[in-house]
């Protein structure tokens, strides 16, 4: 009996020890999140409302936000410290930086991208010129189109089992945004699997003025992740600014809504725990 409890005592020391890390694990969670804040007023306030709203959010949802306009810190030794890397408005673009990203993606580490961080055009600023990121690891290709005013749409959950969608509700309203589209067919891609789209509901969508800006009908997928990684893209990410009458005013904002912030915290818990 005495050695029983002994051994019972032991198991238990045991047991604590091993919570206590876990625990420990969780509360330095560490994200980086890499931004550039220069191409265009709605991206940088969003980046700006991000860089806030993450920061104040970390201590509550166990991680460590970190963030950096500084793309040389995407290198191996800094990447070893993060268990997440964040990409907020656009991508990184030395060939050093993209070779370091994507080894500590195909050795187990986790991203999450946002918006504009998926563009890519030929002939552009920023042209179709890293075929891993965008045709491998993204999976969309270039860009091909997008909705303009940024507006609301009704997202449809594709997957209410998925451990990042598990929490919302079928279909929700967003926050304005400007929607992307793209040259691949994310569906035709037995890697990808598609989160949330826009639903039917939300036709037309857009304002324009330019009748190609506004969308009538079609599949478009605006939240995935790449099964091959510890990976999700949220295509949301781009406020509405008072562009026409020069103020630059911020015209609505990404982190108000409750659903959308669900759906951020439960991917980046899904990411650690993958």
């Amino acid at each position: 009996m005495h050695q029983l409890k002994k051994v019972l005592a032991f198991t238990v020391l045991i047991f604590s020890i091993a919570t206590t890390f876990a625990a420990t694990k969780t509360k330095n969670t560490q994200i980086l999140a890499f931004y550039t804040a220069k191409n265009d007023q709605a991206h940088i306030s969003f980046v700006n409302e991000a860089n806030n709203w993450f920061a104040q959010n970390g201590a509550k949802n166990n991680f460590i936000y970190r963030a950096t306009n500084d793309w040389n810190r995407l290198n191996p030794d800094t990447l070893a410290n993060y268990q997440i890397v964040f990409f907020l408005d656009t991508r990184p673009e030395a060939p050093a930086q993209r070779k370091a990203f994507q080894d500590y993606m195909e050795n187990g580490g986790a991203f999450i991208g946002f918006h504009f961080s998926a563009f890519a055009l030929t002939p552009s600023t920023y042209p179709q010129d890293w075929a891993w990121y965008h045709e491998n690891f993204l999976g969309s290709g270039e860009y091909k189109s997008n909705t303009w005013r940024p507006t609301s749409a009704i997202l449809k959950v594709e997957n209410q089992k998925h451990p990042a969608t598990a929490h919302l509700p079928k279909t929700f309203k967003s926050q304005p945004n400007e929607w992307y589209a793209w040259k691949n067919n994310l569906r035709n891609n037995p890697n990808i699997e598609v989160l949330l789209s826009v639903d039917p509901s939300s036709y037309p969508l857009g304002t324009g003025p330019k009748p190609h800006e506004i969308w009538h009908s079609g599949d478009y997928p605006v939240v995935w992740t790449n099964k091959n990684y510890r990976m999700i893209y949220i295509n949301m990410g781009h406020n509405d600014i008072d562009y026409e009458h020069g103020t630059n005013k911020e015209l609505s904002f990404t982190f108000t809504n409750q659903t959308q912030n669900r759906l951020i915290l439960d991917a980046i818990k899904w990411l650690l725990e993958k």
